[in-house]
């Protein structure tokens, strides 16, 4: 196995660089790094309280194609992004 022989350098100064190396290192990899967020769902129930509103409101909005359902055995649920994005900006 082969020696490295550091001269003239403290032991800090070897710490501090091997920091610094991986304090780069780390950086780009925060620079592609994007965590996945899992998928929130929610029920009408859950999209009335959101909105203040009565359910059949939330119905009304899944059957004018305002709002996607999603659905597993006779239970429907919609999804916190999608329901989030339908939201449009008001013109004043």
């Amino acid at each position: 196995m082969a020696q490295v022989q550091f001269i003239q350098t403290t032991p800090q100064e070897l710490q501090q660089q091997i920091n610094e190396g991986i304090k780069i290192q780390l950086q780009e990899f925060l620079k592609h790094f994007a965590p996945i967020q899992p998928k929130e769902y929610l029920t009408r129930s859950d999209v009335a309280k959101m909105f203040s509103v009565d359910i059949s409101t939330v119905s009304n909005w899944q059957k004018s194609g305002k709002l996607k359902p999603l659905g597993i055995s006779g239970r429907v649920y919609f999804l916190r992004s999608e329901v989030e994005a339908s939201l449009k900006p008001l013109s004043v």
